[in-house]
């Protein structure tokens, strides 16, 4: 569903390569790391340290991959659409190879990867099938993917991801709105097994550093689903 459905703000839509081009130089200081890394640090079916060779999808400027370059020695190969959130993860040091690609269709090796992972990108997908049959063609059998995203429902309060422009301008990057049941379907049909999945709330952690959400208390805001490829899919 496109997000206009629920939206209340009714900032100007940019799509996402021209959003996250111009958001790059500020995004790491407006994203909360109790958005996705405390996400990824819920997960107990993974063992970060085992993993032999990984693929951060839609890996932005990076901090993905420092959190798990903390867990992990494997190397580490990062994509995403925008050029300049890659020149800042290139800059880190910490990945193999960096790639300029959609998430739906990366170009890579198939069965390159036993672990794939995934942050806050999902939304700017029309549809999901297409993300979850390209990870499943990039994962070994029996790989693991660990998609983190926005909740549909905090998207359904009316607030698009958004950034502010060098003018001050508020713009929103174009966002759909996928039901957590619409990624079990896209997975399952792409021959995925969840393992694990968590939801996030507007909680403790957020009034530290949100503190003007305290309206928004206790509703979802974020998830996590853990996929294995069964050795059948494609």
């Amino acid at each position: 569903m496109d997000h206009s459905l629920f939206d209340n703000r009714n900032y100007p839509v940019v799509d996402a390569r021209e959003g996250y081009s111009e958001w790059a130089k500020t995004y790491e200081q407006i994203v909360q790391d109790v958005m996705d890394l405390r996400m990824f640090s819920w997960v107990q079916s993974v063992d970060w340290a085992k993993a032999s060779n990984i693929l951060d999808l839609a890996c932005g400027t990076g901090r993905i991959g420092v959190w798990l370059r903390q867990r992990t020695s494997a190397p580490i190969d990062g994509v995403d659409l925008t050029p300049e959130m890659l020149t800042q993860a290139r800059e880190r040091g910490l990945y193999r190879q960096m790639t300029e690609a959609n998430i739906t269709d990366t170009g890579l090796p198939a069965a390159a990867y036993d672990l794939c992972v995934q942050s806050l990108a999902d939304e700017h997908l029309p549809e999901l099938a297409p993300l979850y049959k390209e990870v499943a063609r990039l994962t070994l059998a029996g790989g693991i993917f660990v998609i983190v995203g926005v909740h549909p429902q905090f998207f359904m309060q009316g607030m698009p991801t958004h950034f502010d422009r060098d003018s001050g301008e508020t713009v929103t990057i174009r966002t759909y709105v996928h039901l957590l049941s619409d990624h079990v379907k896209a997975a399952l049909t792409a021959g995925w097994t969840l393992q694990e999945m968590h939801e996030g709330l507007i909680d403790d952690d957020w009034m530290q550093v949100k503190p003007k959400w305290q309206k928004h208390f206790g509703q979802p805001i974020s998830f996590v689903m853990v996929w294995r490829k069964e050795p059948s899919s494609a």
